[in-house]
């Protein structure tokens, strides 16, 4: 117990970057995912077309794949997006990653909604904004929120293949203590931090599910 209580605070310095990369990637892609799910689901064939390749290549090849296409790949080819900086790469490999797997799980909501309801909405008078917002919406967000939690659960573990551009979050700090200590007592602490923060995620979840679940 002494062990874990001298470094646990070293474990807990890797922290601000595995939060930083789940605040960032869930707050940007989600919406960005519902815009491709919009498009996917339109009449226009080439855009619709453009943004299905999209989703099947983000969620075709692993992540892992993509951070370093983008972080190695875009200077190659002379693009600099943020010079030598390693944590915004990660995090537009993250975003765009992450869309694609929302806008499937949205794409899936909006067309489960069923056609009678917007047609009567449409002989009502009701606008496509408002019938998006006041049928559409309510209806996705309930049939998508367990999928969608899935998801966010998946991706605070994911954060630890942030390590592999060598930035240092809670499981290169582990990986490190262990070398140097020759002990996974540093693994084990780590997997109990994760299953705090995603017991905590869950709970969360689950009290927006019972806020939005309605009888149909």
């Amino acid at each position: 117990m002494a062990y874990i209580i001298q470094i646990f605070p070293q474990i807990l310095d890797g922290l601000g970057v595995t939060f930083g990369t789940f605040a960032v990637t869930l707050v940007l892609s989600l919406p960005l995912g519902a815009l491709v799910a919009m498009g996917r689901v339109s009449k226009n064939k080439i855009l619709s077309g453009a943004l299905g390749i999209y989703t099947w290549v983000l969620r075709g090849t692993p992540l892992l794949l993509q951070m370093f296409l983008i972080f190695f790949g875009l200077p190659a080819v002379g693009i600099q997006l943020f010079g030598r900086m390693r944590l915004p790469y990660v995090y537009l490999a993250f975003v765009l990653n992450y869309a694609a797997y929302f806008a499937e799980i949205f794409r899936s909501g909006i067309q489960s909604v069923e056609k009678g309801q917007l047609e009567a909405a449409r002989l009502l008078g009701f606008t496509s904004w408002q019938m998006n917002i006041k049928i559409v919406l309510p209806q996705v967000i309930k049939r998508t929120l367990p999928s969608i939690g899935n998801e966010i659960i998946t991706l605070i573990k994911d954060t630890s293949l942030v390590y592999a551009l060598g930035l240092t979050e809670i499981f290169k700090i582990a990986r490190s203590i262990s070398t140097r200590d020759v002990t996974i007592t540093p693994y084990i602490v780590v997997g109990i931090i994760y299953l705090i923060i995603t017991a905590i995620i869950t709970k969360l979840l689950n009290m927006a599910e019972k806020k939005v679940y309605y009888e149909e």
